[in-house]
């Protein structure tokens, strides 16, 4: 049973990373360290409140270089809860420039939230969102306003670059889950659960979320799953492009900089902005998953219970 959710794991964190490229709450955001167990990265935790639950984050680093030139990396994950999104969105007004992601034709500006994304991806994407009751980044975030300024690849030099490779999504997902299976995260064996004991714990929608979302915290290692000694069209050329729009940007006088990128970017595109003699000052974080356990919420074991009891209703 533990390999069968070893494989499911992997196969989701695979689909959850190769998602990021393509057309695809209210709440403040916090510099105090947390005070539950934490898997650590810059950009990317779990927080992990045992029987209660516990709590997956994105990061915000910002970096100063000598100048007083600043540049914040903000961390996105694809699908999240809605108040997270919409609290990016009134974030980003406080910027001079926001550089963001996103794989598109040649001279397409973003449609409205909600427009777009037709992709086979994207359809992957919202589908995980139905499943894990989360919303799709493409959704909510507004991409429309002035200070945003596209970082990314068009979709012609995407693909270009991934037939000279042999890369592809299928290829990279399928990578990501043979590394899961030979080499799983040293989390994997001690957290895993079996099936039975998750289907009886309540709230059976969060329990299923915990069990990913404490497999994404170690972004690094997934991050470094997907790039090979050369590097990747997916990350590591994605980053060059990113960085040559930052470097342009840098030169038409901006000040207050944001980079908005999914977070298996970030580890990279930290070190080449730290090149460029930025440092790092601060790091903030933003509920992106809620993973509190609602005590009033059914099982596993519950919901077959009832469904039982309707089918036999209904005879």
């Amino acid at each position: 049973m533990r390999k069968l959710w070893r494989i499911a794991l992997g196969v989701m964190i695979g689909l959850g990373w190769m998602a990021s490229p393509v057309v695809w709450a209210d709440q403040t955001p916090t510099t105090a360290p947390a005070q539950a167990e934490a898997v650590q990265s810059p950009f990317l935790r779990f927080v992990d409140e045992g029987a209660a639950g516990g709590m997956l984050e994105s990061g915000e680093v910002t970096l100063v270089n000598a100048e007083g030139v600043s540049v914040d990396l903000i961390a996105a994950i694809h699908i999240g809860e809605t108040s997270y999104y919409q609290e990016l969105n009134r974030h980003f007004q406080d910027f001079d420039a926001v550089l963001y992601e996103m794989v598109m034709p040649k001279g397409m500006r973003p449609l409205a939230p909600g427009a777009g994304g037709d992709s086979s991806v994207a359809q992957l994407q919202r589908f995980l969102k139905d499943v894990l009751g989360l919303d799709y980044q493409l959704d909510v975030i507004d991409y429309r306003p002035a200070n945003f300024i596209h970082a990314d690849m068009d979709t012609e030099t995407f693909e270009q670059l991934q037939r000279q490779r042999g890369e592809s999504f299928a290829s990279l997902m399928l990578q990501g889950l043979m590394r899961a299976l030979a080499d799983p995260p040293p989390q994997v064996d001690a957290q895993a659960e079996d099936l039975l004991d998750l289907l009886t714990r309540p709230d059976l929608d969060r329990q299923i979320k915990l069990v990913l979302a404490r497999q994404l915290g170690d972004i690094e290692r997934m991050a470094g799953g997907l790039d090979g000694p050369d590097g990747s069209v997916i990350l590591t050329e994605r980053n060059k492009a990113a960085m040559k729009v930052f470097e342009e940007t840098l030169k038409q006088g901006h000040r207050h900089i944001a980079i908005f990128y999914g977070a298996a970017h970030m580890p990279d595109l930290q070190k080449r902005v730290e090149a460029m003699g930025f440092k790092p000052v601060n790091t903030q974080w933003r509920l992106a998953w809620d993973l509190h356990i609602r005590a009033d919420q059914p099982s596993g074991v519950e919901r077959l219970l009832d469904k039982a009891m309707q089918t036999l209703d209904e005879e």
